[in-house]
């Protein structure tokens, strides 16, 4: 059992393990702590996200859905290999599960019993990494995203004096799941254990780190709070540049009703009719819109 690492200290675990790690707008404070514990930390958790496309399963992890709000996870492991931090703090990613896999786990044993039972909150107990794969069983896995996912666990199991038996697979904590499937982890928790036996590659000094590209969607009701942020200001400069303005100023900082009515004319350009076209901004017309990252 482990207290949990800060998030100054989770990135410089990651970035001192050779992992490039993107900081998204508002992760350090994006957790469901108000909702039960977080901690002690006993392993990592790994799962695949059944989505494709880095920016769509970003966004989702983050923000979650109106039957799962977010965080989904700690942070998402993309295709290329770059792991975007989404929460810090109690995530809603790995639910009940078996006390006696907990159990094992805490004891690093080498073999887990298998799950049959959903009595044990995991959300306090695991960090949680969500992989872009379709787990469909025939979306590839790239080395780069293999290898990222075994830096991840490593950089946590070294933080914390773990094994490599401290990383698990959501299917190995409830019968109730099937993920990861693409690879076994057996063979994931070798990669771990061999480079645990290593000394770690990288800096720790925050080289690593880049900005992501385009903004994370930042959630339907964040619209509907009337902000005021430079991703408004972002956001107004797409839809100008895209030819769907309904601005006479601007665009500026504070979320406008001309900010409603031009992303409205975005909506319809991509085909979407009435409802869907209300002008509040939704995650895939968001994806589409390509806003350019904002910190």
């Amino acid at each position: 059992m482990a207290r949990p690492l800060s998030a100054d200290a989770l990135v410089s675990a990651l970035r001192a393990e050779g992992v490039t790690v993107v900081e998204h707008t508002g992760w350090r404070t994006n957790n469901r702590n108000h909702k039960g514990s977080w901690g002690p930390l006993n392993g990592v958790m790994i799962h695949h996200t059944v989505t494709s496309g880095t920016t769509s399963s970003v966004s989702l992890c983050f923000n979650g859905h109106s039957a799962l709000p977010g965080p989904l996870c700690h942070g998402v492991i993309a295709k290329d290999g770059t792991v975007h931090l989404v929460g810090n703090g109690r995530a809603n990613h790995a639910g009940v599960g078996d006390p006696d896999v907990l159990a094992a786990v805490s004891a690093e044993r080498a073999k887990l019993p298998a799950p049959n039972q959903s009595t044990t909150d995991g959300n306090a107990h695991f960090y949680g990494f969500e992989c872009v794969n379709l787990g469909d069983g025939k979306d590839p896995w790239p080395e780069a995203q293999i290898d990222a996912i075994t830096r991840a666990s490593a950089a946590l199991c070294r933080a914390h004096g773990w094994s490599a038996n401290s990383v698990i697979g959501h299917k190995e904590w409830t019968s109730a799941k099937i993920d990861p499937r693409g690879f076994t982890m057996t063979d994931l928790r070798a990669r771990v254990a061999a480079r645990l036996a290593k000394k770690p590659t990288g800096t720790g000094t925050g080289t690593g780190t880049t900005a992501p590209q385009y903004q994370p969607f930042p959630g339907a009701q964040w619209f509907r709070k009337n902000p005021r942020s430079a991703i408004v200001t972002a956001m107004g400069k797409r839809l100008v540049a895209v030819g769907c303005s309904a601005y006479t100023s601007g665009p500026g900082p504070q979320w406008t009703e001309a900010d409603r009515r031009g992303y409205a004319k975005w909506q319809r350009k991509l085909g979407y009719t009435g409802a869907s076209a209300d002008g509040w901004p939704g995650a895939k017309s968001w994806a589409a819109l390509k806003v350019p990252y904002s910190s």
